[in-house]
């Protein structure tokens, strides 16, 4: 029993930074933008949490900093994508390769480096409940935020004014605008938020999950988040569940290793990969059926008032 919980513990820890991301690009494709830049976001995120925590001590104003780096190279995807109508998969694709050789080039100095980082902070009274408590209240407080972020999230898209028009714009953009609502203003806001707090997914890697720098640390799990937006039929609580099931396929396969099994090591690491590509079949699968998915409506298309 030990040893599940165990598990499952590292599970919510290791899919912590994946959440974050698909939170992140919830919000972004809500507003009918894609962005397949989450790669080189996190790895920027990453890179400024670390560099901004070892040089100042202070991991929460890495983290800070983390988002606003994530915001600002969002910025250009949104001039890109909104303002000047480009195509969107490229941009985003121009995102993640910079993100890569921007966050290899300058995070040199730090290979090898470690920092304190976030510790654990037991949740008094909760952390004590059999099983329950050492699985999701025994973390640190970027985790326990990450559990307030989906709650908020679901709240925001289904409850509130702006949520709602943050749908509308992402699903008929042409009949927001004749609504008054600014479709630029909603889809900038959304594009810098939502890379922000992919971002915020990235410094975890770094500041609180391994507490360290390496190169190309995120390991795909940009790409995992793309495919779990997806999954989740683009519904936070959903998402949750992803990250986690995602996490665990990782934390068990680092389980494994650590045994000594006789698996190849390769074969182990491509397991959360694998997933990934079995859950996008099973979606096709389902899609193929009839079922009916959240995607935003002008999800990728650009929108020009002038066009009839």
């Amino acid at each position: 029993m030990d040893v599940v919980i165990t598990i499952l513990a590292a599970a919510v820890r290791s899919g912590t930074p994946i959440l974050y991301a698909t939170l992140g690009e919830i919000i972004t494709e809500k507003s009918g933008i894609l962005n397949l830049g989450l790669e080189g976001l996190m790895l920027m995120g990453a890179l400024t949490g670390f560099s901004v925590s070892q040089l100042s001590g202070s991991p929460w104003l890495g983290i800070a900093c983390a988002f606003i780096v994530g915001a600002g190279i969002s910025l250009i995807h949104a001039f890109l994508s909104i303002t000047l109508r480009a195509n969107q998969v490229v941009s985003g694709l121009a995102l993640t390769i910079f993100g890569t050789g921007a966050s290899s080039f300058f995070g040199q100095r730090f290979v090898g480096t470690t920092i304190p980082g976030l510790g654990r902070v037991p949740v008094p009274g909760l952390s004590d409940i059999p099983i329950l408590g050492r699985v999701l209240f025994n973390h640190d407080l970027l985790v326990y935020i990450s559990y307030g972020l989906v709650a908020f999230l679901y709240w925001f898209l289904v409850s509130t004014r702006t949520g709602l028009n943050l749908r509308a714009v992402g699903d008929t953009p042409r009949a927001a605008d004749a609504m008054g609502l600014s479709v630029s203003r909603y889809r900038y806001i959304a594009v810098l938020v939502g890379g922000g707090i992919v971002a915020v997914g990235g410094a975890y890697l770094s500041v609180a999950y391994t507490r360290m720098w390496t190169e190309l640390m995120t390991a795909g799990r940009g790409w995992i988040a793309v495919a779990l937006v997806i999954f989740a039929i683009w519904h936070p609580a959903r998402a949750a569940m992803g990250a986690y099931l995602f996490g665990g396929v990782v934390a068990f396969q680092l389980r494994l290793q650590a045994a000594g099994t006789s698996i190849p090591v390769p074969l182990l690491m491509m397991l959360p990969y694998l997933l990934t590509i079995a859950v996008l079949v099973f979606i096709t699968i389902r899609q193929g059926k009839g079922i009916l998915f959240g995607a935003p409506g002008s999800l990728g298309q650009p929108y020009f008032r002038e066009e009839g």
